[in-house]
């Protein structure tokens, strides 16, 4: 299990201290704000606590209000709307400096058969053979030497506990117009048996909650051949949904296939499935961002 992996399943384990109240922390970092994925999934895990065991969450929708300080810890407050029958509903705040820096509502269900159907999962390369993402963004920012190098580094998270292999990479120093559509190997780097039980779905689903975040919101900006180092764009996410459909392992590969239907009034919108080697289309996702280009 790499030293990243470690620390993510560290910062998702939050401290409860006191009834719906739970504490949470961010890994040492040198960015500027805590990265929308690592909130969500915390978010996640402290509503799971207060979840009978037997309810999977199955849908997260949520708004991101204020940048978080990674220096300090986040609290969450957990509220608990309704414990229906099959179905379970929560509301969480997060917060610093009592003032609430994101919320969102989260639904959980006791598994159940039913009617089922599901869209094909699309044709591409598989992830052997492919190069890391990492690995290709840090050959490029050794070459590089500018003040595009810090800023490009703001709006990347400094922890990296997944692999993401892209299947057609984007070229951040030369982009050029290209569909808004993007396709990406992605699992965790590490087992996550090493730490937590391998049929543990809550940690399984709160982690891809976290890796959902990345990549995401840059489908967007491909048919503008606009990159992170362009010194005008000014992204941020403004919110964040998840449904999950089927149980599956995240450190095992998953194909995350997203496209960008639309983007307007300096807001893209993006969407994301993600499909288990063995076709099944396992968790989909819904994301708009902040992309607005200053004139200055």
């Amino acid at each position: 299990m790499s030293k990243a992996l470690r620390q993510l399943l560290d910062i998702l384990s939050l401290e409860k201290i006191d009834t719906n109240i739970y504490r949470g922390h961010t890994a040492k970092t040198s960015n500027q704000r805590v990265f929308g994925g690592q909130v969500f999934a915390q978010a996640m895990r402290a509503a799971q606590d207060t979840v009978p065991d037997e309810r999977m969450v199955h849908s997260q929708h949520a708004y991101f209000l204020r940048p978080g300080d990674p220096t300090l810890p986040i609290l969450y407050q957990v509220d608990g709307i309704r414990d229906g029958g099959s179905f379970t509903t929560r509301r969480v705040v997060a917060s610093q400096r009592e003032k609430a820096i994101f919320n969102t509502e989260l639904s959980f269900q006791i598994p159940e058969q039913g009617l089922s159907h599901q869209v094909d999962m699309p044709n591409c390369a598989g992830p052997e053979g492919l190069e890391d993402d990492s690995e290709r963004w840090n050959k490029m920012m050794s070459t590089r030497s500018d003040a595009s190098v810090a800023r490009a580094a703001r709006h990347r998270p400094s922890l990296r506990p997944m692999e993401i292999r892209s299947v057609i990479p984007v070229d951040y120093e030369n982009p050029r117009t290209r569909q808004p559509e993007q396709k990406c190997w992605i699992r965790a780097n590490g087992s996550i048996a090493d730490m937590a039980s391998v049929d543990d779905q809550p940690i399984h689903r709160a982690i891809l909650a976290y890796a959902s975040d990345f990549n995401l919101m840059g489908t967007s900006l491909l048919p503008h051949a606009v990159s992170v180092f362009n010194p005008k764009l000014h992204p941020a996410s403004l919110d964040h949904c998840i449904w999950f459909h089927d149980s599956f392992r995240v450190d095992e590969w998953l194909l995350y296939v997203m496209d960008s239907p639309v983007s307007s009034q300096a807001r893209g919108l993006n969407r994301g499935s993600f499909f288990s080697r063995d076709g099944r289309l396992v968790a989909s996702t819904i994301q708009e961002g902040l992309i607005r280009l200053r004139s200055d």
